[in-house]
């Protein structure tokens, strides 16, 4: 009966978007307005048709039997493993911050310690429902006629139609993780150990659940492999006082719940915390707990984008121009090293992670080698531009770097790419025919429209 009433409210909202979005003037740009956004795309949006997705942020259902969950498109993992785990189970992929959501995750970018096994997010999806550019809402499988939307709807970041309604496979957990913490003074070795483990799975014989790696420096990395385990010795707590990505550098062997395990990182954002001051022992002490949160951080960088406050500061200072240098980049794990010998000496931010990563097809707008392992770098921060240089120095040498290294980059983020170039990194001769079938009259914007031109 609850389900039954689940999705019927979810069959209402799907109406109700339905009918707002053919609402929308021709002339005027649709634009999907959620509660939380993950991208670093920032833009004028005043002029944009806003596009409610209120309705469409719930659990439909669970199902403990087939390892399955309904799933709307806004939902954020956050909510969704609070439904998973009490039935033991949780997504193949959860994506690193709480408000990413599964919609944002299947058509953008999701990643995790369990990429090396289990791929992207968008490899556990049996079913979309999405409405598609044209005002359709259609249901899309890898089995039905609407197959070749449903694979190249990952990397297309709302530019073919928004996800409403995601079926997922789920797979079991264990109450807690074991973490083991591998120190490396080599960025050659780090990778060859990070090759082993990823594709043995095993860990001084026993099963690898997890696995990522963080860099601190040319003569400091540390990979780390995580176990499921039924009981814990102790268990650590990264939300209050005490920093998780620090007691890398410090313990060996460490225990977490599970949930505390998937989320480690949302606490302090990574390490991203720390320009706000919320590292220190003063201000950390004094702040709410609730307020410890990625999206709470990504709030206070759109208010500074938008007015301008860390800029002005700088120039009060006389400090060099700061460009913002947010990136996650996919290479081959054979050319690692090579990737952090140029990051290191070109633009020299860290911490940066790692994430092994290996998908099992091919997904055509995100055209990684099916069975080859690569590992994400994601590096989150600024940098100061040398004298005579303007705003995308660093990340236009980054993006030619990634492609010299046969590597890949999501577009979360800022893109500089020509038009040919992009379209042949992201295979244009696929994504316009779906284009044209989905979208015919271009009422959202081309990839790269979206995504480099940011309009």
């Amino acid at each position: 009966m609850e389900q039954m009433t689940e999705m019927a409210a979810h069959r209402r909202a799907v109406e109700q978007i339905r009918q707002a979005y053919a609402e929308i003037p021709e002339d005027a740009a649709p634009r999907l307005a959620k509660a939380t956004t993950n991208l670093f795309r920032f833009r004028d949006s005043s002029r944009a048709a806003k596009l409610s997705a209120r309705d469409l942020d719930r659990v439909i259902e669970v199902d403990p039997v087939a390892m399955t969950a309904e799933v709307q498109g806004m939902t954020t993992y956050e909510h969704l493993v609070d439904a998973t785990l009490p039935h033991g189970l949780m997504p193949y992929v959860v994506p690193q911050l709480k408000t990413i959501t599964l919609g944002g995750a299947v058509t953008g970018l999701g990643i995790e310690s369990t990429s090396f096994r289990d791929g992207l997010p968008h490899e556990s999806v049996e079913e979309l429902e999405i409405l598609t550019g044209d005002g359709r809402i259609v249901v899309a499988r890898d089995d039905n006629e609407h197959r070749d939307l449903f694979r190249a709807f990952p990397n297309s970041y709302g530019t073919l139609g928004y996800a409403l309604r995601i079926r997922i496979k789920l797979k079991p957990v264990q109450p807690y993780v074991r973490l083991t913490h591998i120190p490396f003074a080599d960025a050659d070795k780090c990778m060859v150990a990070m090759r082993e483990i990823c594709e043995s799975g095993q860990y001084e014989g026993e099963r690898a659940d997890f696995v990522d790696g963080t860099y601190f420096g040319p003569n400091e990395l540390y990979i780390t492999v995580g176990q499921f385990a039924e009981k814990a010795p102790y268990l650590s707590d990264y939300t209050g006082m005490r920093i998780y990505y620090r007691s890398i550098q410090t313990r060996t062997r460490d225990w977490l719940t599970v949930r505390d395990y998937l989320w480690r990182w949302d606490t302090d954002w990574f390490w991203c915390s720390r320009a706000f001051g919320v590292q220190g022992a003063l201000v950390r002490s004094l702040m709410p707990r609730k307020w410890m949160r990625s999206d709470v951080y990504r709030k206070l960088v759109g208010l500074d984008r938008r007015y301008g406050l860390t800029a002005r500061v700088d120039r009060w200072r006389g400090r060099p121009v700061q460009e913002s240098v947010i990136q996650d980049i996919e290479v081959p794990v054979e050319r690692g090293a090579e990737f952090l010998e140029f990051f290191h000496d070109k633009v020299g931010m860290t911490p940066v992670w790692m994430c092994p990563l290996k998908s099992s097809e091919e997904w055509p707008l995100y055209p990684l080698e099916p069975g080859r392992l690569y590992v994400n770098f994601g590096f989150w921060g600024t940098v100061p531009l040398p004298r005579g240089q303007f705003d995308g120095y660093y990340n236009r040498m980054i993006e030619n770097a990634v492609h010299r290294l046969d590597g890949h980059k999501s577009l979360y983020s800022t893109s500089f790419y020509d038009r040919d170039e992009f379209w042949k990194f992201y295979n244009g001769p696929i994504y316009w025919p779906v284009k044209r079938a989905y979208d015919a009259g271009g009422r959202l914007l081309d990839l790269y429209d979206k995504c480099v031109r940011g309009r």
